[in-house]
């Protein structure tokens, strides 16, 4: 099964936001945390429960190049990206 990425309006945000401040710092490296967050969504799309649990059913999925974290709730049917 498949489910479908949802992302808060805040977690966007965040997203867009780290992707700007790195842009800032050095050309592309903007687009190198965007390719990171999507590469680790799609591990969380394909393996929603392999994360660590950061509270109730929040769980947490650690960017291995960049210091940030996605926060996420899987239901049955959608990943909701919390923040970043």
């Amino acid at each position: 099964m498949s489910r479908r990425i949802v992302f808060r309006p805040e977690a966007e945000e965040d997203v867009l936001e780290v992707r700007h401040w790195y842009e800032s710092r050095r050309s592309g490296l903007g687009t190198e945390f965007g390719q990171a967050v999507d590469v680790l969504m799609t591990r969380i799309v394909a393996n929603p429960f392999l994360f660590q649990r950061a509270h109730l059913a929040t769980r947490r999925a650690v960017l291995s190049d960049f210091p940030y974290a996605i926060y996420f709730r899987p239901t049955d049917d959608e990943i909701v990206v919390l923040a970043v």
